[in-house]
């Protein structure tokens, strides 16, 4: 099974702010979850309900949106894994932002949520499109590594080694063991720690030492 990300569309939703942190992302009495099934909907919930429905997650428009594009530093605080998930479950494919914290950005690699950089001038004008026009289309192409919103375009960046692990696929750690299942259990026949016959006994064992 090979999961490609190279190119992530839809339209998209702006979120101003520097240094909002993971607890701001999905409080922490939400961490309880057994599953990440249903964290979307506690996304941003505190902030959310100061914002009482002006919150861009709340706004109309910008429902069924896939992008989110965010400022300085986004994803600092706790190395929660939740925070991505509920992101992830809300139904946001990518983020746009000026810096993301390193942990947030490991965690979003870990479940195909490609987070690219810009400078504050692109993810600024980026965001004041959006709000201007809610219906325009963002594209991130990380084979280009450029992003596009209507008429405007602008360079991305990020590290070599996670943009080729989104386009190739190799991101997806889970997929790549089922893919690779009959190598697994070749290799493992092949280990005689993992092939000890049943019959053997600890005094053969202390035999041989």
């Amino acid at each position: 099974m090979v999961s490609e990300i190279k190119v992530v569309s839809g339209r998209g939703i702006p979120l101003v702010g520097n240094d909002i942190d993971t607890d701001r992302i999905v409080p922490a009495r939400f961490l309880r979850c057994v599953t990440f099934d249903g964290l979307g909907k506690h996304v941003f919930a505190d902030d959310r309900a100061l914002c009482a429905g002006q919150h861009p997650f709340d706004q109309p428009q910008y429902q069924g949106a896939k992008i989110l594009v965010v400022n300085r530093n986004f994803g600092c605080g706790s190395s929660r894994e939740h925070a991505p998930q509920a992101i992830a479950k809300w139904g946001i494919q990518a983020l746009v932002g000026e810096s993301f914290a390193e942990i947030f950005f490991g965690n979003c690699v870990a479940i195909g949520i490609p987070c690219v950089s810009a400078d504050a001038s692109t993810v600024q004008h980026l965001q004041q499109l959006l709000v201007s026009d809610p219906q325009k289309l963002v594209t991130v192409n990380l084979e280009t590594m450029q992003v596009q919103c209507g008429d405007f375009e602008a360079a991305i960046f990020m590290s070599e080694g996670a943009k080729n692990m989104f386009i190739s696929g190799t991101w997806d750690a889970c997929g790549q063991l089922v893919a690779r299942a009959a190598q697994i259990r070749a290799t493992a026949a092949k280990l005689p720690y993992l092939n000890w016959s049943s019959t053997t006994s600890a005094s053969s064992i202390n035999n041989e030492r």
